[in-house]
């Protein structure tokens, strides 16, 4: 993602600067998309893997991205209390 996007771009709710998911946070995500175990915001389940995502730099809610677009909808976001095995922050 570019750099100067990802430099502005913020959670639509809290503010909070965004960051890409990592590897191992895509992958616990992923994991607990496939087991049915997510819902947005909305709740609404979450059926289909992220291929790449954005995080709050808080850890509190995950975007996904589309074709290199950021899907920045509050309805749209996934709240990562709900992941029981997400990674700790590094």
């Amino acid at each position: 993602m570019d750099k100067r996007l990802l430099d502005i771009l913020c959670c639509p709710v809290s503010k909070s600067p965004v960051r890409p998911l990592s590897r191992a946070e895509l992958e616990a995500l992923n994991a607990a998309i496939g087991n049915g175990q997510v819902e947005s915001v909305a709740g609404v389940a979450v059926s289909a893997a992220l291929a790449e995502g954005l995080i709050t730099t808080d850890r509190k809610v995950i975007y996904r991205v589309d074709d290199g677009i950021p899907v920045m909808l509050p309805e749209e976001g996934i709240g990562t209390t709900q992941l029981r095995d997400f990674p700790a922050a590094a």
